[in-house]
């Protein structure tokens, strides 16, 4: 029942995208160019940051099912979250796909759902797309979480 549950949030994501496009006003947003290395869906994440954080993140893309959700989840997770926060949660979605482990303290929110990911080696990269996108752009950045 909760997989059928997990499975539904998962399909809203992907057909109804979060912060799907680009920005209206783009003074300021960057760019990060991402293509899964394994299946090749891509990605183009917009990302502007502030002083206290991200501010605000769209995506544009093509690819399946998990990978869109993903974007559209991981979107919505870190938007108006700071970077240390963006880190933390980058972290945790990466060991609960790749280990299987949930970390308590850090809420995932919907992106909790993609937790049977972990089962599906194949499919990894498709879960933690946006997240290696966000990942590329904090080092392009020189963010190193300090």
């Amino acid at each position: 029942m909760l997989d059928d549950l997990y499975r539904q949030v998962v399909m809203d994501h992907a057909k109804y995208k979060r912060n799907y496009g680009t920005m209206e006003d783009d003074t300021g947003v960057d760019k990060v160019h991402y293509k899964n290395p394994t299946c090749g869906d891509v990605m183009v994440l917009h990302v502007r940051a502030g002083k206290e954080g991200i501010e605000e993140l769209a995506f544009e893309g093509e690819g399946c099912s998990i990978s869109m959700a993903s974007c559209s989840m991981m979107t919505e997770l870190l938007k108006n979250s700071s970077m240390e926060d963006c880190l933390n949660k980058k972290q945790a979605f990466e060991r609960l796909i790749r280990e299987g482990e949930m970390e308590d303290e850090v809420d995932l929110g919907d992106a909790a759902s993609l937790e049977g990911v972990h089962k599906l080696r194949a499919r990894h990269n498709c879960a933690l797309m946006p997240w290696k996108a966000f990942e590329k752009w904090a080092e392009e950045q020189r963010y190193d979480g300090n």
